[in-house]
């Protein structure tokens, strides 16, 4: 299997992952009571969507590799919270078990494809970048 070119966030398969588990995300919390309207459903949707925005403004920043790494960190940590919700959310009854498992495992995955990012940032970051700014500092 030949690998892809990332040209952009979008490319990735991690930004991919975590697009399409905030959209049903987003679905399942349709059927969410209204009193939840402003805490529940409100967090786990900002959450969930917090996850792909923090990889599209990570991509952006990478031509600083601690800048890439921390805005990737954001995204973990927002993965971790929607993981708090989902079970929030399974034990209020709002979702079905296998809804909650299919999600956290979605979840899981986001995770440990960041985490691989992040202990590799050298094979993400703008290399050229990075040397034009050591040449202009010099």
């Amino acid at each position: 299997m030949g690998q892809t070119t990332v040209k952009n966030f979008r490319d990735l398969r991690v930004y991919q992952a975590a697009r399409s588990a905030s959209f049903e995300i987003f679905v399942l919390s349709k059927k969410f009571p209204p009193e939840e309207k402003y805490s529940l459903t409100d967090q786990i949707r900002r959450a969930a969507r917090s996850v792909s925005a923090n990889i599209a403004e990570g991509w952006k920043k990478r031509r600083y590799p601690a800048s890439f790494v921390s805005k990737l960190t954001d995204a973990d940590s927002e993965a971790g919270e929607v993981q708090s919700w989902l079970h929030s959310s399974l034990d209020c009854e709002y979702i079905t078990q296998q809804e909650y498992e299919d999600l956290d495992e979605t979840y899981r995955r986001i995770g440990a494809q960041l985490n691989s990012m992040i202990q590799r940032p050298h094979q993400w970051c703008d290399r050229q970048a990075s040397r034009n700014k050591v040449r202009k500092a010099r």
